[in-house]
């Protein structure tokens, strides 16, 4: 894709970084803070979500810094698979943990909310634990509103959490 948000420039993801992404995600698993998975995705079991993207409307971008790290990924995924859903999607962000607290995310954020018009994107959502604070606010700080919550939906650990959905729109 080729275009910049800040110092990050980012790049559609090719079948060979699969395993990069797999693998940040699954470094996110353990925190019981971004995800419902409780054990590590296999890069198999990501094929089909992977095949599922395509660059005109449901992109997966890399988030690369100025000496080409791979400083994570941002995918938008169709919501609730129905034809007048179109304009919306879920955006999901995840970043390496060498690069997490350090305003990333907030560029990255930035980028798909500025990118969106572009894709047939009116709508944002994100699906985020209630715990999880500093994304919350993160998405919030971003323009983002709670638009859902969906109490004690989720047991990681035998503790109850819940589901928040903030969203926007572009």
């Amino acid at each position: 894709m080729g275009s910049s948000s800040s110092d990050l420039n980012y790049r559609d993801a090719e079948l060979t970084d699969l395993s990069l992404i797999v693998a940040i995600y699954n470094s996110t698993i353990a925190s019981r803070m971004v995800t419902a998975d409780t054990t590590p995705v296999s890069v198999a079991s990501k094929l089909s979500w992977f095949e599922n993207h395509n660059k005109e409307t449901r992109p997966l971008w890399l988030a690369v810094d100025p000496r080409q790290a791979i400083i994570g990924w941002l995918s938008f995924q169709s919501f609730y698979g129905r034809p007048a859903y179109n304009g919306t999607v879920e955006l999901s962000i995840y970043l390496d943990e060498k690069y997490r607290g350090k305003g990333y995310g907030k560029q990255i954020l930035q980028h798909a909310v500025q990118q969106a018009p572009k894709l047939g994107v009116h709508t944002i959502l994100a699906f985020i634990f209630a715990h999880n604070v500093p994304s919350i606010k993160l998405f919030k700080n971003e323009g983002f509103a709670e638009w859902g919550n969906f109490p004690d939906v989720a047991v990681l650990d035998g503790i109850y959490r819940s589901l928040l959905i903030l969203g926007r729109k572009v």
